[in-house]
């Protein structure tokens, strides 16, 4: 099985969700650019981004604060959001099950592929970290996304954006390639995904297919 990363790796949603954020937190007065807060928080779960904000500010976001990123980030991705080139490309020619296990809540993943015509691919099988106990670069998520499926760990190949999200497959026992196609420093975070696990770099969706052939050893 190929598992994705969905942010960052079949939608180019990372710039959108970053700027709500940012915006979200100058609103009560914390601030944070929307460049800062990839580089800071980037493959994180929401709720692990807003415990680190709230640790780093030494006190409470407001209690609707969580619901109000998640329906301004719905509300932009519905507007702006755009597929990762040649995604679909990707996606029509690897073989085998596939499946997208994302840091970021269902209802956000579901509508980001309804939007980029990539669903198709993958359901039912979608995951999110909001369901398991540990977010990236635990494991859990991985994990939970091959018990599923049933599938052992060792058989999947993770394509990810992220140092966490790296690190949580190999953590899982999986093969993970990192993906640098949507980064505006691709060769910067390619050295950071290949220091933290990962067994080959792709920077283009079109060559995703020959690289898992390799791992896989076909």
């Amino acid at each position: 099985m190929v598992i994705f990363d969905c942010n960052g790796v079949l939608v180019d949603s990372e710039p959108i969700a970053a700027a709500v954020l940012s915006e979200a937190l100058g609103r009560i007065g914390v601030t944070l650019s929307a460049a800062a807060a990839i580089r800071r928080f980037h493959g994180r779960r929401p709720a692990d981004i807003f415990a680190a904000v709230e640790s780093a500010i030494g006190k409470r976001l407001p209690y609707d604060f969580s619901a109000f990123v998640a329906a301004q980030t719905l509300r932009r991705l519905r507007a702006e959001l755009r597929p990762i080139a040649h995604a679909a490309h990707a996606l029509t020619w690897i073989r085998g099950p596939k499946a997208v296990a994302s840091s970021a809540p269902l209802d956000r993943i579901r509508t980001s592929l309804e939007i980029t015509g990539l669903i198709r691919f993958f359901e039912p099988r979608l995951f999110s970290a909001s369901t398991v106990r540990n977010g990236k670069p635990a494991p859990d998520l991985f994990l939970h996304a091959a018990a599923r499926s049933r599938i052992e760990p060792s058989e999947c190949v993770v394509v990810e954006d992220s140092a966490p999200g790296i690190a949580a497959a190999a953590a899982a026992g999986m093969k993970p390639i990192g993906f640098v196609g949507g980064s505006p420093t691709p060769g910067r975070l390619a050295s950071e995904l290949l220091a933290t696990g990962a067994c080959a770099i792709v920077a283009d969706m079109r060559a995703l297919k020959s690289t898992i052939a390799d791992l896989r050893g076909w």
